[in-house]
């Protein structure tokens, strides 16, 4: 059974001519003689191998020997080779090909510290410094294949050696800053990672998070760690090992400035990117120098149309996929991306709005957890700062709640800047649906499915639906995606192969209007089923964060003997606002007003957080398994783990 859809209301932003002609989109297809956006879409998922060639030509992807085929199939849709034959370095597309001409001297990227100091790097800058790591890398015996892990917060440095190691040749492993030991030494060991970066410690709220001696009791539990490059940048008292330690101030900058890039073939193994599950270990999506950058790339130039020489700043840490996503995507591009490590509200709750001003940021990726939260402090904040560089919002990591939508495009880009929402994961290296400058929007919607993704919503049956919830899937290959996962094919296959036949299902729940807009309702193991009436959380959170007093909110599923489920609700104040027996009366009265008696909630809490992994995305499975007190699998990718001790405790109060 299928629900009809009710989501979205009325498109609040059209382009403007203006939007449309100049767009990176319009661009692409004029060069390939293409009419309108349904004809792009058509072509692109009707011939895969055409448009990947014409994405690889668009982005100027250039081979040390060509490939003799786009795509081969022969082992199956799951398992597709790209770019077959050709030899190529990603970073030789990302810096090399832009030396000795005028994109040297450019802005490749700027960072700011949270406490304000801020560094600046040329295109030219870039590479010598990336030449150097290269050479430090190889000089104490790493190389092609060699697995390299990165624990170190959204500083210089880790552009730096993120770069470094795919021009050796060797396997990126990018970690959340956050992570304690047990999620280090699990993904460490998992790749048999030789060498790790790390830096002394991160700065966050003006305090000095220690991140060396985590790294040092996690690598006694790595046996094939043998190197640790060490930044100090708190210029903190740490201890080192003499036979494995290195000070990235004495080894690196000693280095030649001038490297080879090693020629690897397209399909050789570039990142490894881990993603937790609520059961079993964490998954290793692998990617290739030929994959994830080009659909990166493709993405941050349709979607959030990202010109050379733009500034794009996307919230993020390099253990998310934002980060690799935002390095490669820049460069490729020949633009600029921005970096911050800090709190976006330290020293105060205007810190995001000032930086955007100071760096004339055109593009900010954003998340609907970081808008709930400054809509609390009110427009003061962002009033004060110069905004007219922006031209484009972006967000992803969670659906939004139209109110929250309609704050930051009402209030902040006053009516006129569009939201680029953008979902798709690890595995799909970039999106499968995405705004862009040339489509329409309605409150928390996507405009489109991204170009050359063929995304279909399905029922239960299999069946392609309009207007009503469903699985969301993809029915063909498509360059970005992962090479599965790391040393577990058969995993990857259960996990997005197996339902339908050749069909990718992807785990999100999904829908699209009549008029062609696409929604993102929550993953589709997160769907409650009450008395026959299947939900999407992200429906009922949207009725309670819409009241004042609530600025997020998490809906679970509980077992029912009749109903089949029953309806538990999670929220957090607003500051200043008290919880109370009357607050939960009001918002249970909005839920039956809004939804239906049936649908009325057994219960309503109010807690201090919710589980929430580092990219802002809340873990509705975790809430559901902490409260009903089963097992929570894998929480290392929780921004804090302890919070799901507050929701155990009220299950075992039920």
């Amino acid at each position: 059974m299928t629900e009809q859809f009710e989501f979205g209301g009325k498109i609040v932003w059209e382009p403007s001519d203006e939007h449309i002609k100049y767009a990176r989109l319009t661009e692409f297809m004029q060069l390939n003689d293409i009419s309108d956006f349904s004809e792009l879409m058509d072509r692109s998922t009707a011939d895969v191998a055409w448009f990947t060639e014409v994405i690889l030509n668009f982005l100027d992807i250039r081979f040390y020997k060509g490939y003799e085929k786009v795509v081969d199939l022969s082992k199956g849709i799951a398992w597709p080779e790209w770019c077959v034959g050709g030899k190529l370095n990603i970073v030789h597309n990302c810096l090399d090909k832009y030396i000795g001409t005028e994109k040297e001297n450019e802005t490749a990227f700027t960072y700011e510290g949270e406490d304000g100091r801020v560094e600046t790097l040329s295109y030219g800058q870039l590479n010598r410094q990336v030449n150097q790591t290269a050479n430090a890398l190889r000089s104490i015996g790493l190389g092609k294949g060699d697995a390299v892990g990165l624990y170190m917060p959204m500083i210089p440095e880790i552009v730096v050696a993120f770069l470094a190691i795919a021009k050796i040749g060797g396997i990126i492993l990018p970690l959340f800053s956050g992570y304690g030991v047990s999620a280090i030494v699990t993904r460490l060991n998992d790749v048999g990672a030789k060498a790790l970066f790390v830096a002394d410690g991160a700065n966050r709220r003006g305090k000095t998070l220690l991140m060396k001696p985590t790294a040092d009791e996690a690598a006694l539990q790595v046996p094939s760690l043998n190197h640790m490059i060490v930044t100090n940048h708190q210029q903190i008292e740490i201890d080192m090992q003499a036979d494995r330690d290195y000070f990235w101030q004495e080894l690196i900058p000693q280095q030649s400035d001038v490297a080879y890039t090693e020629e690897m073939d397209a399909e050789d193994h570039l990142m490894i990117i881990y993603t937790s599950g609520t059961t079993g270990k964490p998954k290793g999506a692998v990617h290739t120098h030929c994959g994830f950058p080009i659909k990166a790339a493709q993405d941050m130039a349709f979607g959030t149309d990202v010109h050379p020489g733009d500034m794009i700043y996307w919230m993020t840490d390099m253990g998310w996929m934002m980060g690799p996503w935002l390095v490669f995507g820049a460069l490729l591009l020949g633009a600029s991306f921005f970096i911050y490590d800090g709190a976006p509200d330290f020293p105060g709750p205007d810190r995001l709005w000032s930086m955007v001003e100071k760096h004339k940021i055109n593009s900010l990726g954003v998340s609907p957890t970081l808008i709930r939260a400054l809509i609390s402090h009110g427009e003061e904040p962002f009033r004060k700062h110069d905004l007219s560089s922006i031209r484009t919002f972006a967000s992803t990591g969670e659906p939004w709640n139209p109110d929250p939508w309609m704050w930051l495009f009402e209030k902040v880009g006053g009516s006129k800047i569009p939201i680029i929402n953008y979902s798709g994961g690890t595995e799909i290296g970039g999106g499968i649906v995405m705004g862009n400058p040339l489509m329409p929007l309605k409150p928390a919607s996507f405009s489109a499915v991204c170009p050359g993704i063929a995304a279909d919503i399905f029922d239960e049956y299999g069946n392609s639906v309009v207007d009503e919830v469903g699985e969301l899937v993809i029915k063909t290959p498509w360059i970005g995606m992962t090479r599965g996962f790391w040393k577990d094919p058969q995993r990857y296959e259960e996990s997005y192969w197996s339902r339908w036949e050749n069909i990718w299902v992807h785990g999100d729940w999904a829908a699209r209007d009549k008029d062609g807009l696409w929604y993102i309702l929550g993953r589709s193991d997160d769907t409650i089923k009450i008395a026959g009436k299947r939900l999407g959380p992200a429906e009922v959170e949207s009725i309670l964060v819409a009241h004042a007093a609530i600025i997020e909110a998490g809906a679970i599923g509980i077992p029912h003997k009749i109903k089949g489920s029953e309806l538990v609700m999670f929220c957090i104040l607003a500051p200043g606002e008290n919880a109370s027996e009357s607050l939960k009366s009001e918002l249970s009265k909005m839920l039956i007003e809004e939804m239906g008696k049936p649908l009325a909630p057994k219960e309503i809490y109010f807690v201090s957080d919710l589980p929430k992994t580092r990219n802002a995305k809340v873990m509705r499975r975790m809430i559901k398994s902490a409260f009903l007190n089963l097992d929570l699998g894998d929480t290392s990718s929780l921004v804090d783990p302890h919070v799901v001790e507050e929701i155990k405790n009220l299950g075992g109060a039920k």
